[in-house]
């Protein structure tokens, strides 16, 4: 075991006390025997298939402090603290979460409360559901959080978490941890957007779990605006028959950005449908890694699946690492994936020089319409044409005017 992995278990043994007097019953409940798994795995190496592309100990190494404040939430009728839910919730925390991911039970045992976002039987929030997490402060910092969301039957929601850096200082950098269980209901329907915009500075681990009931619908999409370590898992498991689910994803790295995304679909039910689509820009010596999965049981017959990854490397340093794969016990399917990673198309860029177009200009109109397929399969209109903005101005290098930008709020 590594200094990293021991920091870790020694703050859990100083400060657990504290953590549960904060906390509430239900998520105390499974906090020892989370640290207990996190203590016997460790920290995930690069020789285990799904972190293969990430360095993990290296993100956990820095002696971080640790955030205990508590949620601030706006009154609503469907999202509250997991510590205040109107529900008995010992059926739905951590029963979605992978007891054997390092991440997530690291997370399980950490973090002191959580946001529940629960929609009732045939119900529907009027607007989308958005949820702000900004990093401030002049200490390095090491902050868990915890989302539930329960969308019982026939029920609807959109609910949009929007990452953002902050002010700090120079030196300052902060580790966060995510988990995100989803359990919908015969017949209900999410959307789901995790939107980042942090720094360098940052390091985000954001893991997703996904349970669809028979006839729902889930759609997932993964936007990496600005970054400076990332990595994304979304675990979904299609349980009901005619369930399916949409996972999209666009990242843009430049710099010495990283991001890491690793999906996994599971068919358990006959009749059900899946379509992944996952986009790379990466400049600079940014890094980029896609491992995606689908895993049809046996039972699973009629199924339907679409897995494409495709990357753009625009400068000769960037690297993309790209693992597409299919697993599949049931013979009567229709499976299909492909990867593809290339550069910049030197005959388009001819073309549109030919035509009084800059060299810059004409670079950053091929990416955006490389990335417009994901952002065109976003149902909201208003986010939609929120990202497209906000994906130009990356592509111009003008991120940092947005805070001050009228039209992105």
């Amino acid at each position: 075991m590594d200094r990293s992995e021991l920091q870790y278990i020694e703050l859990y043994n100083e400060i657990s006390a504290q953590i549960k007097q904060k906390s509430c019953p239900v998520m105390n409940a499974v906090r020892d025997e989370a640290f207990r798994a996190f203590s016997s795995l460790g920290f995930p190496t690069r020789k285990q298939e799904r972190y293969r592309y990430t360095d993990v100990s290296a993100a956990f190494a820095p002696n971080y402090g640790i955030s205990l404040s508590p949620l601030s939430i706006s009154d609503s009728q469907y999202i509250l603290p997991i510590s205040s839910a109107p529900i008995d919730l010992s059926r739905y925390y951590n029963k979605a979460a992978d007891p054997s991911d390092a991440i997530t039970v690291l997370n399980t045992a950490l973090v002191p409360d959580g946001i529940l976002v629960y929609v009732p039987r045939n119900d529907s929030p009027s607007s989308p559901i958005q949820i702000d997490n900004r990093l401030l402060g002049n200490l390095s910092t090491m902050l868990n959080r915890r989302l539930l969301i329960i969308l019982e039957s026939g029920a609807q929601a959109t609910v949009i978490i929007n990452d953002k850096g902050g002010e700090h200082a120079s030196d300052t950098s902060f580790l966060t941890t995510q988990v995100i269980e989803v359990f919908c209901k015969e017949n209900s329907s999410l959307d789901l957007y995790e939107v980042e915009e942090t720094d360098q500075s940052c390091s985000r681990f954001s893991n997703v779990y996904i349970q669809a009931e028979r006839y729902s619908s889930v759609r997932h999409n993964s936007i990496t605006l600005t970054n400076g370590l990332t990595r994304n898992l979304c675990d979904a498991h299609l349980l009901g028959e005619y369930s399916n689910i949409v996972l999209n994803g666009c990242v843009i790295g430049s710099d010495q950005q990283h991001t890491d995304n690793n999906t996994l679909i599971h068919h358990v039910a006959p009749n059900c449908q899946s379509e992944q689509l996952y986009k790379y820009v990466l400049d600079g010596n940014s890094e980029g890694a896609f491992a995606g999965k689908i895993l049809v049981d046996k039972g699973a017959q009629k199924t339907s699946s679409q897995e494409t990854n495709a990357n753009l490397c625009s400068s000769p340093a960037a690297r993309m690492y790209s693992q597409p794969m299919l697993e599949i016990y049931a013979d009567d399917v229709k499976c299909n994936h492909g990867s593809t990673v290339g550069v910049m198309d030197e005959s388009a860029l001819f073309y549109m020089r030919q035509r009084g177009i800059p060299e810059p200009e004409a670079r950053m109109l091929l990416k955006n319409a490389f990335m417009g397929d994901v952002i065109d399969k976003i149902p909201l209109r208003s986010l939609r044409d929120r990202l497209f903005v906000k994906i130009e101005k990356r592509f111009r290098g003008e991120a940092e005017k947005c805070d001050t930008c009228r039209l992105c709020k």
